[in-house]
């Protein structure tokens, strides 16, 4: 353990304020950025279209978690600190988000994104090991101190928009509690969430190079390329189906981050509370964490996961019947069993069956599915999703929008997407990821605890 660590006690108090860090970094601007990157150039945006949002949203985002096992797996398991890789890597990206801030075309913006993302991305896997390396017990105490990431979030995603974007605030009943007259130019204030994000990942570097306790490399190993052992559990095939399961939830998952925002706007919330409205899945989440470590032990991994993907295509099939703000609060709540039940599992799975020297690998291998592959398909899935829900769909777009016409009786607006057509198609895929995980993955293979 590093000279000042080691002299501070309170492990888990650390590992919770390293997560809370984690996710206000990225919770600060994701909630946001999409509609300010749509929304006309006249009105303070960027003016890009649905296909380009997906490529900065999804796939320049993806180009970090595929070097994932390399930039970080690979570093932390044989060469250096767990720890400190974060914080060098939250350093740089601090610096890269603040550059980011200022980009105006589209061409730019992408590559700042990649770069940010090559910089950040491996960053969400490496505090998962740091935290699970250091923790007696992983499968009780990881959700207890992952829960303070979604603390983080919230936090982070709220307070932005109500307190930068917006004026006059006064107290409301309705979470967040804030609410207020829009500023008029609060689409292009968006920017400054960026450059708050590039502040705090500073200052999580910094207290991730000094604070968090050493959780060094192994000092030998059968396998001299870590990632690649990692990518040997792909072989069983509870683990396999896992990861393909993961892809097709982890696709539908960044569009909901990239679409709900604007989506709320349409059944009766303004831009500055539509993602405070979203922190409601957080807040549920903070209570499925709580209990998922006993989940897990009463249910399995298996179910657990199950109950996860069955909650994705649950949400969507909720989103595509609201019409106001008190259903469209009922799917944001499922967002909750989502994450924690899928998500939040699927890592502590991946964690108990890898080898002991590789769990930084393992971590970020399995990351490739769901911060990369994941959204590369969601950016070609996010133009696919412009031409289902709009008029002057072509070839299997526009079967398919034809078939969920004629089901459901809906009507194609003449401008701007059918908003059912479009939840309907992110629920369809989230209950093919269902299926999958219900045929495929076998009962049996359960780890044991460690």
């Amino acid at each position: 353990m590093n000279a000042i660590a080691a002299c501070v006690p309170f492990l888990k108090f650390r590992l919770s304020l390293m997560m809370f860090l984690q996710y206000a970094v990225w919770g600060v601007w994701l909630p946001v950025l999409g509609g300010y990157l749509g929304s006309p150039v006249e009105k303070g945006g960027l003016g890009f279209t649905g296909g380009q949002i997906g490529m900065i949203l999804g796939t320049a985002g993806a180009y970090g978690a595929i070097l994932a096992p390399i930039i970080a797996g690979q570093v932390a398991d044989r060469f250096m600190n767990a720890e400190k890789a974060l914080g060098v890597l939250l350093c740089l990206g601090g610096a890269a988000n603040w550059l980011l801030a200022g980009a105006k075309t589209y061409e730019s913006f992408l590559a700042m994104s990649i770069l940010y993302s090559v910089l950040y991305m491996p960053t969400l896997s490496l505090s998962n090991s740091v935290a699970m390396a250091n923790l007696s017990n992983a499968t009780t105490d990881f959700p207890r101190v992952r829960v303070w990431g979604t603390i983080g979030w919230i936090v982070a995603s709220a307070v932005f928009p109500l307190m930068w974007l917006q004026e006059h605030l006064q107290f409301t009943p309705v979470p967040w509690f804030v609410t207020g007259t829009e500023k008029p130019n609060a689409t292009a204030l968006v920017p400054d969430a960026l450059r708050l994000s590039g502040v705090v990942s500073l200052v999580y570097g910094a207290f991730a190079m000094s604070m968090l306790p050493a959780t060094p490399p192994k000092g030998s190993a059968p396998h001299p390329l870590a990632f690649l052992e990692a990518f040997a559990l792909l072989k069983r095939r509870a683990v396999l189906v896992l990861t393909v399961v993961a892809v097709l939830i982890a696709m539908i998952h960044n569009v909901y981050f990239i679409r709900t925002a604007s989506w709320l706007e349409t059944v009766g919330f303004t831009k500055a509370n539509a993602p405070a409205a979203m922190t409601v899945g957080q807040m549920v989440e903070i209570g499925t964490l709580a209990v998922l470590g006993w989940f897990i032990a009463k249910l399995g991994f298996r179910n657990v996961l199950v109950i996860g993907a069955a909650a994705y295509y649950l949400r969507f099939w909720v989103f595509a019947s609201a019409t106001s703000p008190g259903l469209a609060y009922l799917g944001i709540a499922l967002h909750g069993f989502c994450y924690a039940f899928f998500f939040a599992a699927a890592f502590l799975y991946v964690d108990r069956v890898a080898p002991a020297d590789a769990r930084h690998s393992a971590q970020t291998a399995f990351g490739i599915a769901i911060l990369g592959v994941g959204p590369i398909l969601a950016g070609l899935f996010n133009g696919f999703l412009d031409s289902v829900s709009m008029q002057g769909a072509e070839g299997f777009a526009a079967s398919w929008q034809k078939l969920l016409v004629s089901w459901r009786g809906l009507e194609i607006p003449a401008s701007g997407p059918s908003w059912p057509v479009l939840w309907l198609t992110e629920a369809a895929v989230g209950g093919l990821a269902f299926a999958v995980l219900v045929l495929g993955m076998p009962h049996a293979g359960e780890p044991a605890a460690k």
